[in-house]
């Protein structure tokens, strides 16, 4: 019988639970889309740009080097795309930051309209889902996956 077997295996327990007092566990922050405006826009394609606003939950800031991210709306996938932009979020606050988003909205909104004829009638906000990761600059714990859904009114 091997009687050194319990000691690395204790040594492990103990290294790992060290790893949670030195990694202290983050909250996913919040974001919600602001403000969407229409860049460029064809037929087959459209450059949309969306303000983005990201509420930190944690009591540290929050070094943001990049989001990659899905948008549904009206439960539709409306848009998909990475945001190299890199910004910090202040603990316990929020920042916004734009990011580009290149859809086809043609599919989307004949989709939606289709079924507000069907419904009977013209919705006056739309429901959205963004869901993605962060990728902090700092820190042991580097990319942070998020999920929000909320509404935008429509103009």
């Amino acid at each position: 019988m091997n009687t050194r077997a319990p000691l690395p295996v204790a040594a492990f327990a103990l290294l790992l639970s060290g790893c949670s007092v030195i990694a202290p566990k983050l909250e996913t922050p919040k974001l919600s889309i602001v403000n969407v405006e229409l860049v460029k826009s064809d037929l087959f394609e459209q450059r949309l740009r969306a303000r983005i606003k990201v509420e930190n939950p944690n009591d540290r800031e929050l070094a943001v080097k990049g989001i990659t991210y899905t948008i549904e709306v009206g439960g539709e996938e409306f848009g998909r795309g990475i945001s190299g932009s890199s910004f910090t979020v202040p603990r316990l606050g929020e920042a916004e930051f734009d990011m580009n988003v290149t859809a086809n909205m043609t599919g989307t909104l004949m989709r939606l309209a289709t079924r507000a004829r069907e419904s009977g009638r013209t919705p006056d906000s739309v429901d959205y889902r963004i869901d993605g990761t962060v990728s902090l600059a700092t820190g042991m714990l580097r990319s942070m996956p998020f999920e929000e859904r909320g509404t935008f009114k429509l103009r």
